[in-house]
């Protein structure tokens, strides 16, 4: 099997000698079989980290071009060479934008598989795609008209799918145009109104399904829209020409905890007081880019309430975890690369800070060390160098029993210290991993084909949410160079089997 180009690969041990009854040729078989294991565990984790991390947007070190081109790459490669083990990858934490990717082109390649294949992909593609946003289970649907990938499987996925939306009228309304390609490219007869809905919305003169009626009565009736989703209303409303804070005000009741959240600084704005979310409900990560958005001055002011609603949210991550994690440490990246790129912004330091409230919840003894200095989370912001060494040589010096480095890996002041530390220490100080230390990188390097990585002897993972950093740090142990692909295979194979029953 070739191993991927353009990355070095672990360097193993020497071997001892063979013994007596044991061939030059099959010993030189064996390595080359030890190789190869090592070479695929390595292809595989390469593409779990990007697929975790890239989203195919802008970052602050690549352009959207060259992460697109490197990410469709990694798929193109994994798929070809590892398709069972790429179709496991469902059952990891990859983000929604590979998840579209991978059950896309598992359909689109649906001949180059056998039959036991076929199942246990759709098995996997159905699981996922139900735990996926609507809107991008949509955009699925119609790039796989486009491609005119219609086979058996595709529209039995796309009939199941639809079959188990909670409420299809209420899709209709919201995704009219989507419900109605998914619907006719999968054959597909609705029954009741929906069909008229979808194909000829404004024939009745009246619909009995209630959705609906609120629909048709929203192109003339002011009222109605407010009893429609927000986005649905939205558009209603600038039809009629509604005042923007009057509009807000009076749909707040029907905008979801997101919606809230998003709207919530602008609606203050235009004094539309109704909008408010409950910061304690909110999830880990998306809570800290909201509080990242705002202003320094904004949150002195609201200390109290941010940082409880952030412990809130660490403390339900951490669950039954908490304080299990004994002495932690934690290098944060808050330098000037933390702010990402305006498709993705300040989400690298949404992510650290995200890691550090979920740190404080999982150990007992933690000490947090921001690159900047800082000893106030709250008011971290993206600004200066990024000295990795310095702040992992003071991580270490406190004895703990846990490191965790969340950084993009942009060692330069000065470049190189930090690998240099974590290579002497590993290799001479604490050879016996008295101290277990691990990097979680949010950022995907487009010209490595992979997270930037700071010592061939830490292991690195790619990390998108902080909400999975526990299972990360599992996952990271496979890069360290000493499991094969058996392990890997074996891990995988758990991962895929606790995923499929929890649909059961």
């Amino acid at each position: 099997m070739p191993p991927f180009p353009g990355r070095p690969h672990t360097t193993l041990c020497p071997h001892s000698r063979p013994a007596p009854h044991i061939t030059p040729e099959a010993a030189i078989e064996a390595h080359v079989e030890t190789v190869a294991d090592l070479i695929a565990a390595e292809d595989v984790l390469l593409f779990v980290n990007a697929a975790i991390t890239s989203t195919g947007q802008r970052e602050f070190h690549s352009g959207a071009g060259e992460q697109g081109l490197s990410l469709d790459f990694l798929h193109s490669y994994l798929l070809g060479n590892y398709r069972d083990l790429y179709a496991a990858t469902l059952a990891l934490d990859v983000n929604d934008h590979n998840t579209v990717l991978i059950a896309r082109n598992l359909l689109v390649t649906a001949g180059e598989a056998d039959a036991e294949q076929r199942r246990a992909e759709g098995r996997l593609i159905a699981r996922r795609l139900a735990l996926l946003p609507p809107p991008r289970v949509y955009r699925l649907f119609r790039e796989l008209r486009r491609a005119k990938v219609n086979n058996r499987r595709t529209r039995a996925i796309m009939r199941d799918w639809l079959a188990a939306r909670p409420d299809l009228a209420f899709d209709a309304v919201k995704y009219r145009g989507a419900v109605k390609d998914a619907v006719r490219h999968a054959h597909l007869r609705p029954g009741g109104e929906l069909g008229p809905f979808l194909f000829t919305p404004h024939r009745p003169a009246a619909y009995a399904t209630p959705i609906l009626e609120t629909w048709r009565r929203a192109h003339y009736e002011q009222a109605a829209l407010y009893r429609l989703p927000y986005t649905v209303a939205e558009g209603f409303a600038a039809k009629h020409r509604i005042a923007r804070a009057t509009f807000l005000e009076r749909i707040a009741p029907r905008l979801t905890r997101l919606e809230r959240l998003r709207l919530q600084e602008s609606a203050r704005d235009l004094g539309a007081g109704a909008v408010r979310a409950d910061l304690t409900t909110m999830p880990l990560t998306r809570l800290a880019s909201y509080v990242l958005a705002l202003s320094l001055d904004d949150r002195v002011r609201r200390r109290a309430e941010l940082t409880e609603a952030l412990r809130a949210a660490a403390r339900r991550v951490a669950g039954d975890q908490a304080g299990s994690w004994g002495a932690v440490a934690a290098v944060l990246d808050d330098s000037f690369s933390a702010y990402g790129s305006g498709h993705k912004r300040r989400r690298p330091l949404a992510v650290a800070l995200a890691c550090h409230f979920l740190l404080e919840a999982l150990a007992r003894e933690y000490t947090p060390l921001w690159l900047s200095g800082r000893t106030d989370a709250l008011l971290v912001h993206p600004y200066g160098a990024t000295p990795l060494g310095e702040r992992v040589l003071d991580a270490l010096e406190r004895g703990p029993g846990r490191l965790v480095i969340v950084s993009d890996g942009w060692d330069n002041s000065p470049p190189g210290l930090a690998g240099e530390v974590l290579r002497i220490w590993r290799t001479r100080l604490d050879p016996d991993h008295a101290c277990a230390v691990v990097h979680l990188n949010p950022v995907y390097d487009a010209a490595d084909f992979d997270v930037r990585r700071l010592a061939p002897t830490v292991p690195t993972a790619g990390i998108r949410d902080a909400e999975n950093l526990v299972a990360l740090v599992e996952l990271a142990r496979f890069a360290e160079g000493r499991t094969g692909i058996s392990e890997l295979r074996a891990h995988l194979a758990r991962r895929v089997e606790v995923f499929l029953r929890e649909d059961t």
